[in-house]
């Protein structure tokens, strides 16, 4: 498999040496315990010829030629994790240029895969319009308003599509990698991935902190404020409309266009996240904590954590042990 990595000025320096290692260890072990030769041909190129890191390393990287064909484009992350940031970085010169390249790419066969903040880039392209896709969570919501063509479900930690893959956020580079190495080989996958201790994570939701993701609008802001002082009482569309001087609908409609969710379902997000919480705590038995976060009975609670975060509250409590 030919792998081309796109370093682009100011990547994430963790983002692109995570996904190197484990190419690296791929190759090893492929040689030397599944008695092969090595499986992945990996560049680092560029569109400049000097490319440095976050952290000001400098990058070895290849210029692009017109006989690189690669198999797969990688593109990283670039450390840039505000919209403040990011969005500037978007019409940079060597960003635009990188953009030409990988629809180059693309149109020639190639497929892409990107991590955490480089799922912009991708999407800036227009390769992502009408595919399904994910990015690192706590900039869902702008991803979500600059290309609502997309597909978006941010609690994913990686999302194939027929354009390629998207991962998640910071260490989703490593989930990136494994991936890309199970497509080879899923006995090569799972020897690297127990070389690193690197569990298989298939979602970003018990990461995701909600009001990280309200401050990206006032109204979802404040939606945010009201629910917390409300857990208790349970959800009313209406009251909450009413105490924020605004409709119903366009609550609904906010939501959905920041969120990519419902008024509930957000509402359930911060019921998962304050049980979460108390049961990290460890002084309340179940019952107990879903009368705290609104729920009549533990079954329901239960229920509902084991639908949201995919793990059952022994799971949940054993992280403390």
């Amino acid at each position: 498999m030919r792998i081309s990595v796109l370093a682009l000025e100011g990547l994430f320096d963790t983002g692109l040496t995570v996904m190197l290692d484990a190419f690296g260890l791929a190759n090893k072990f492929s040689a030397t315990q599944l008695g092969g030769t090595p499986r992945f041909d990996v560049s680092i190129v560029g569109v400049r010829k000097r490319v440095r890191s976050g952290q000001g390393l400098t990058i070895p990287v290849q210029p692009v030629t017109a006989g690189l064909k690669p198999d797969w484009v990688v593109v990283p992350a670039l450390s840039t994790g505000t919209p403040e940031q990011l969005i500037p970085a978007l019409t940079r010169p060597d960003v635009v240029q990188a953009k030409a390249q990988l629809l180059k790419w693309h149109a020639e066969g190639a497929l892409i895969a990107a991590s955490c903040i480089g799922t912009f880039l991708v999407a800036e392209t227009g390769l992502l319009d009408q595919q399904e896709a994910t990015t690192t969570w706590w900039l869902g919501p702008l991803f979500r308003q600059r290309y609502p063509n997309v597909s978006l479900d941010e609690s994913r930690m990686l999302v194939p599509s027929d354009v390629g893959v998207t991962a998640g956020a910071a260490l989703g580079h490593l989930d990136l990698a494994l991936w890309l190495i199970r497509r080879a080989s899923p006995e090569l996958a799972t020897l690297v991935s127990r070389y690193l201790l690197a569990d298989i994570r298939s979602s970003q939701a018990p990461y995701i902190i909600p009001n990280h993701l309200a401050q990206a609008d006032p109204l979802i802001q404040r939606f945010e404020q009201w629910s917390r002082k409300n857990l208790r009482s349970g959800f009313s569309l209406q009251e909450a409309a009413s105490a924020l001087a605004t409709s119903t609908r366009s609550l609904q409609r906010r939501c959905q266009e920041v969120l990519g969710k419902s008024p509930l379902a957000y509402f359930q997000d911060l019921r998962v996240e304050h049980a979460q919480s108390l049961l990290r705590g460890g002084r309340l038995d179940l019952e107990a904590i879903a009368s705290e976060v609104g729920y009549g009975d533990g079954a329901t609670l239960r229920t509902l954590l084991r639908q949201r975060l995919g793990r059952g509250v022994r799971d949940l409590r054993s992280d403390l042990l």
